[in-house]
C-alpha cells in the first residue's frame, strides 16, 4: 500500500523522533468496521501493530461477542507514531497524520467507523463534548456510521460501567451491520458536527 509506504519514511512532526516503528494499520482492507484508537503505546511502536497488548486483548474479546473477529476488521490510531511516555497526541502531531487516516478510511471504505476515546471522536465528529456524553449512539457521516466507544483502556483501568458501556455500543455496531438500526433523521444528518467530519 502506497499510503504505509509514505507513513514509513515520514517526518511530519517531531514523534519521527522517537518512535521505533510507524504503527500504520492492521486488518482487512475490505473490512466493513474500522477502528480508529488515539496512538500507539509501547508495545505497538516496538511491534510496529496497533492494539497488541491488554487493550487489543479486550477489544479482540468485545468482538467476540458480536461474532466478529479481528482479522474481520480494520484497526488504525490518529498518530501513526507513539508520543513519547504515552502522552496525549498534540493538536500539530494530529494535524500532521491526519491525511494518512482520511486515506485509510477512503481506501478500507468501512460501513462503520469506530472511534475509541476522545481524540478519534473529536477528530472525526468535530465535536467539543467527550465521549461519555457522545457514545451510545449512531451518527451519520459521508455516507458512513461513526459510533463512538470508550478506549480500551479505560475499561482496563477496572470500571465495570465502562466495559458494560463498550458491549453497548458493540452491540449497537453488530445492530448496524445487520440493518437493524434505522437510518438517521435528516435534521441529524445536516448536524454540522456530521457534515464538516475529517474530510471536511
Amino acid at each position: 500500500m502506497l499510503l504505509a509506504e509514505q507513513a514509513a519514511t515520514c517526518t511530519a512532526c517531531g514523534l519521527a523522533e522517537t518512535r521505533t516503528n510507524v504503527v500504520f494499520g492492521d486488518g482487512s482492507v475490505r473490512a466493513q468496521v474500522m477502528f480508529v484508537g488515539e496512538g500507539p503505546g509501547r508495545n505497538e511502536d516496538l511491534q510496529g501493530l496497533p492494539f497488541v497488548g491488554a487493550a487489543g486483548q479486550l477489544l479482540n474479546r468485545l468482538l467476540s461477542e458480536i461474532g466478529l473477529q479481528r482479522s474481520d476488521t480494520y484497526i488504525t490510531n490518529v498518530v501513526k507514531c507513539r508520543p513519547p511516555g504515552n502522552r496525549d497526541p498534540r493538536p500539530d502531531e494530529i494535524t500532521a497524520c491526519k491525511d494518512f487516516l482520511s486515506g485509510q478510511i477512503r481506501l478500507i471504505d468501512p460501513v462503520v467507523v469506530v472511534t475509541l476515546g476522545n481524540f478519534a471522536t473529536k477528530l472525526l465528529l468535530r465535536e467539543e463534548r467527550g465521549i461519555t456524553r457522545l457514545r451510545g449512539r449512531a451518527y451519520p457521516w459521508w455516507n458512513r456510521t461513526v459510533i463512538p466507544t470508550f478506549h480500551p483502556a479505560a475499561a482496563l483501568r477496572g470500571s465495570a460501567s465502562v466495559l458494560a458501556s463498550m458491549q453497548e455500543d458493540f452491540a449497537l455496531v453488530k445492530a448496524t451491520l445487520d440493518g437493524r438500526v434505522e437510518p438517521p433523521s435528516e435534521s441529524e444528518a445536516e448536524h454540522p458536527a456530521v457534515q464538516l467530519g475529517l474530510f471536511g
